[in-house]
């Protein structure tokens, strides 16, 4: 088994998670945890597994999370893909600009 880092980080690219997140901002995630409705988190869509994204978790489903961009006019998530995987929550954007996601 492969050891991995608590913490990781990711760079955001398209405009799916706007007004809250913007392409080219950097995120600090921690893998794993509790994954709650509301929280922006990384995932894989079970239909996709070779794509990483950053998204708002809706609610339990089937085993996985649905998820959801921020900007209504990109359904590149769950509609369109099904379940995901949540591989963790996003902690802080610390660039370009610090701040905490709610």
């Amino acid at each position: 088994m492969r050891w991995q880092l608590p913490l990781f980080a990711v760079l955001v690219r398209g405009p799916s998670m706007v007004p809250a997140l913007r392409s080219g901002d950097a995120l600090l995630v921690r893998r794993g945890g509790r994954t709650r409705p509301g929280d922006v988190v990384v995932a894989r869509f079970r239909s996709r597994p070779g794509l990483l994204v950053v998204k708002r978790a809706i609610r339990e489903q089937d085993g996985g999370w649905w998820i959801q961009g921020d900007n209504p006019l990109i359904e590149d998530d769950s509609r369109a893909y099904g379940v995901a995987d949540v591989i963790g929550r996003v902690l802080i954007r610390y660039y370009p600009r610090v701040g905490r996601l709610g």
